[in-house]
């Protein structure tokens, strides 16, 4: 094992608190932790399982520490950067969602927000069909069950000291041997999750590939809502939306928005190519623990 850091450059502004707080908040026991001042979490990367951790940015670079196999150093540098999307044009993106008069003090108020990213889609589907109409904190005992009965133990001395990352998520080849007395959840999304899994693990839908959101749209079960935050967090699509989605409705109401989905639809056409980013400062108008930034 090597313990490899790296300077993650990115265009200013960067809000962070979102980003942060949207990991943090929504992190699984286990796979994911704020601690040391970072987000952290294990990466499945080719030569074997590796740490990344991130810490808030200072000016324009995000300090990585990478624990794990040197010779992946740059797949995971590739994986931190989609995590907290340092990639992304800030000015292209604030300045199309300016140009909308609803948007515009929200944008003003706090430039820079980032869409934070998923490092496997898989994983990220499974865990978006287990966050289906639950609470963000019920999602992640869900998540949490299934990393200590199926995911893969973390090589001894790999966390940093300290730390309480012990797993990796599981792939979806592990989770076919989930059973439903393990999953404390209604038998319409237990038949979901499996279908889920059954057809990542066998190919028929596959979520790097070119037909991914209509592949994932056809299984039974898996809605708008699923496919298009699938395509947000996992798949990087920056004009994914989310008009079903509770936050969305109550922050569309306090701020004059059409609160029906189809008129919000409509509104939103304002708002292309970067509905991801516009639905990032529409969740930042509510008090919710994704919009804060983690504790030191």
């Amino acid at each position: 094992m090597a313990v490899v850091r790296a300077a993650l450059e990115f265009t200013e502004p960067l809000r962070p608190d979102n980003l942060y707080g949207h990991l943090v908040a929504t992190a699984v026991p286990g796979v994911e932790e704020w601690s040391g001042g970072a987000y952290r979490r294990t990466l499945r990367l080719p030569h074997g399982p590796a740490v990344v951790s991130l810490p808030p940015p200072v000016g324009r670079v995000v300090e990585a520490e990478i624990r794990g196999d040197p010779d992946d150093g740059a797949e995971a540098v590739r994986l931190a950067r989609r995590l907290l999307d340092l990639d992304a044009d800030p000015a292209a993106v604030d300045g199309a969602l300016r140009a909308d008069p609803v948007l515009h003090p929200l944008v003003d108020a706090a430039p820079g927000r980032r869409v934070p990213g998923s490092p496997d889609p898989d994983e990220f589907a499974v865990r978006a069909v287990l966050g289906q109409q639950v609470s963000t904190a019920a999602a992640r005992t869900h998540a949490a069950r299934l990393v200590r009965a199926h995911g893969t133990p973390l090589p001894e001395g790999l966390a940093p000291p300290g730390s309480g990352l012990t797993h990796l998520f599981p792939t979806p080849h592990q989770l076919t041997a989930l059973t439903d007395d393990e999953l404390g959840m209604p038998a319409s999304r237990k038949r979901t999750l499996h279908g889920l899994v059954a057809a990542l693990a066998d190919g028929s839908v596959d979520l790097r590939g070119p037909h991914a959101r209509d592949q994932l749209g056809a299984l039974r079960g898996i809605g708008p809502w699923t496919v298009d935050s699938v395509a947000m967090r996992a798949l990087a699509d920056p004009d994914a939306f989310l008009p079903s989605d509770l936050g969305i409705r109550v922050a569309a109401k306090q701020l004059g928005l059409p609160e029906r989905d189809r008129d919000l639809v409509a509104r939103a056409e304002a708002w292309r190519p970067y509905r991801a980013y516009a639905t990032q400062y529409l969740w930042a108008a509510l008090d919710h623990a994704v919009n804060t930034m983690p504790d030191y």
